[in-house]
């Protein structure tokens, strides 16, 4: 059941377009997927795929699936081939046009759809921040990053004040999807509709006003800022917007393409509207193929290179003396070598992103990527760098069909007889790495992650 306040509030804003607005809300969900490039030869995906896919007209390696399809249980999934998101959702890091080389944040981050949308953009090249205030959802955040291949993201866990009191200045391209009233997502989660008020949609509104504050302190001259939410609410749309536009003369509003279905901003709904604020972006779900959503693009004037960082911009690295039993697994195992930089956290060994910021003081879930642990005179992998590996990365490799029952097997956790040289091999799917297996007396011992082993 729809709040009665939400409904009044929509008949007012929509009008005659209600009723198609309040049928839309009793239609099921829909259902989409991103195909991750990051994944070497993810192009096989199309022929390989099990699923009913027809393109998300505004999201380049965005697919609707069928309602009789289950990608999440597919060993695909946990591969990282793909990332299950809503199709409205794929919208905002499509507007930001993330480029290999640049200094990204996604402030508000977890569980991670957008930042691995924007790592995908990114092409592995330059640093993305992925940010989420939240313990839990930052490890969610972190384990996405991890499953879909991604080298150079490193995830923290701040407010977003304090991000922007250590890096002002210092980034390209911010993408600020903020927490909201969740309007749009009703018909998705039945316990925001629950928890909705008009309360709430005014302290959702106080929020986002801070969040932008610092996003824009932390955004370079010339920068690009993607605002988003999923809600309907213009005090938290085009009136976060306008407040921000109003506090900050510097931004601009730009005029981005809309796909078929998209509108503008509406100023009439509100009081006292920012000039321009029919350029930005609102989905609705009677009028597209997906849930509620809002996105405006800005622009901080000036073009001056990103340089504001007051913390030193080259991170501590690894004294060559701790890599040795790393290097010696390179050799052994490995076709491609990681140079650094590279971070010791305790035990831990990861490969920092390059020109990463000086990481002191920062609340960090993820430094990079995992490349794993030190132990007796001995290396072990992580599961990150099997995730991360290209088709060709390792120099053995035992690729099962993804639909047999020996993938399912492995999946569980379970060890299986194999043929070949001892030593660390990469497990793959069809081709696409998903875990380590060590080989020894024609047995392949199972190094799949406990936590992430499937029942059969």
């Amino acid at each position: 059941m729809l709040p009665q306040e939400f409904i009044d509030r929509m008949k007012l804003m929509l009008g005659e377009e209600f009723a198609a607005f309040e049928e839309s809300c009793r239609d099921k969900p829909r259902q989409a997927l991103r195909v991750n490039p990051l994944k070497a030869g993810w192009e096989e995906f199309f022929k390989k795929s099990p699923f009913a896919l027809r393109e998300v007209p505004w999201a380049r390696h965005g697919y609707y699936y069928g309602e009789k399809d289950a990608p999440g249980k597919h060993p695909y999934h946990d591969a990282g081939v793909y990332y299950i998101q809503e199709p409205s959702a794929m919208a905002p890091a499509e507007y930001l046009r993330a480029q290999p080389g640049e200094r990204i944040l996604d402030l508000c981050a977890a569980p991670g759809g957008k930042s691995t949308q924007i790592a995908a953009d990114m092409e592995g090249e330059g640093l993305l921040i992925c940010n989420e205030i939240h313990p839990k959802r930052a490890k969610a955040l972190s384990e996405n990053i991890e499953r879909m291949g991604v080298r150079n993201a490193i995830v923290t866990n701040e407010p977003p004040e304090r991000l922007a009191e250590c890096l002002p200045g210092y980034f390209d391209r911010i993408l600020v999807d903020a927490p909201c009233s969740g309007e749009g997502m009703f018909r998705k989660n039945e316990a925001a509709c629950a928890e909705w008020s008009v309360e709430q949609v005014r302290l959702c509104a106080e929020r986002q006003d801070g969040i932008l504050s610092c996003a824009a302190k932390m955004l370079r001259p010339g920068g690009r800022l993607v605002y988003s939410t999923c809600t309907f609410s213009p005090e938290e749309n085009e009136g976060s917007v306008s407040r921000f536009l109003r506090r900050f003369p510097e931004f601009e509003i730009l005029s981005v393409e809309k796909a078929e279905g998209m509108e503008g901003g509406r100023g009439g709904w509100l009081e006292s509207a920012a000039e321009g604020i029919e350029k930005a972006v609102r989905l609705f779900p009677h009028r597209l193929s997906g849930e509620g959503h809002f996105l405006a693009v800005l622009r901080k004037e000036g073009n001056a290179l990103g340089n504001g960082c007051s913390k030193a911009c080259v991170s501590q690295g690894a004294a060559q003396g701790d890599l040795k039993d790393y290097q010696a697994f390179c050799r052994e195992n490995l076709t491609e070598a990681f140079d650094g930089p590279f971070l010791w956290f305790g035990d831990q060994l990861y490969l920092l992103p390059e020109g990463a910021p000086s990481l002191r003081g920062l609340r960090v879930v993820r430094p990079g990527l995992h490349l794993g642990t030190s132990k007796k005179k001995r290396f072990e992998p992580s599961h990150a760098l099997a995730l991360a590996l290209g088709g060709a990365g390792a120099l053995r490799r035992v690729s099962l069909d993804a639909c047999s029952d020996q993938a399912s097997a492995y999946l569980s956790g379970q060890a299986f007889p194999a043929l070949g040289e001892p030593g660390w091999h990469l497990i793959a799917v069809d081709g696409f790495g998903i875990g380590w297996g060590k080989l020894s007396g024609g047995m392949m011992k199972n190094h799949y992650p406990k936590g992430l082993r499937k029942n059969r």
